[in-house]
């Protein structure tokens, strides 16, 4: 702890500073409360998402298995025949903290021959857009819950700097200055009836 000035002046700092203190505590632990929660429900929603991509593969190898002959997706030269253009994104905003939003997302569909691919290889495809847009939402939720706990790391050191540090130690610090203060002013009116007693047995002398 730093040496304090025991002086009215630094009274008067350190109550100010107390009062900052004690007035953005409530923000910040409510900022933290709102962090939690939301990191709770995004990650929720994310075990949801990836449950139901796997529920999706499950059905989709099952699917495959009976009508696809081992097919595998071998569009034209090798290439799939579904692929991600573009994931489209947006931007929200929780507890002052800029997070991306899944908007949605553009497939790439190589051409194929109809009369080389099977006849179910359109639902096939329609399958694996699913699949592909969960696997995206998930990945989109796993940078919010990334933002937001790295925000909710530097909140929560806050929130400890003020209840651990600076509010015991500026309560210390103005408890150390009324006490030296309080003492100064006794003793001055100690030495103010010394000296007017003083004058007194002089007066009667």
């Amino acid at each position: 702890m730093a040496k304090i000035k025991l002086t009215k002046n630094e009274l008067k700092k350190q109550r100010d500073a107390l009062k900052t203190y004690l007035r953005y505590l409530p923000t910040l632990q409510m900022k933290k409360q709102q962090l939690q929660m939301e990191i709770r429900r995004i990650e929720a929603k994310r075990r949801d998402f990836a449950a139901a991509r796997e529920s999706l593969d499950r059905e989709f190898r099952a699917w495959i298995g009976v009508f696809g002959e081992g097919w595998t997706d071998p569009g034209p030269g090798g290439r799939p025949l579904l692929s991600v253009a573009r994931m489209r994104t947006g931007r929200g905003n929780v507890a002052g903290v800029e997070i991306p939003i899944f908007e949605g997302a553009d497939f790439e569909v190589v051409d194929y021959d109809l009369f080389v691919e099977p006849m179910w290889v359109d639902a096939a495809i329609e399958r694996l857009k699913q699949m592909l847009i969960l696997d995206l939402e998930v990945r989109v939720l796993v940078e919010q819950i990334a933002r937001l706990s790295d925000e909710l790391r530097t909140t929560s050191q806050r929130v400890n700097l003020f209840e651990k540090v600076k509010i015991p130690e500026a309560l210390e610090n103005i408890r150390k200055i009324r006490i030296y203060l309080g003492d100064q002013q006794i003793a001055q009116v100690v030495r103010g009836k010394i000296a007017k007693r003083k004058v007194v047995e002089r007066t009667a002398a």
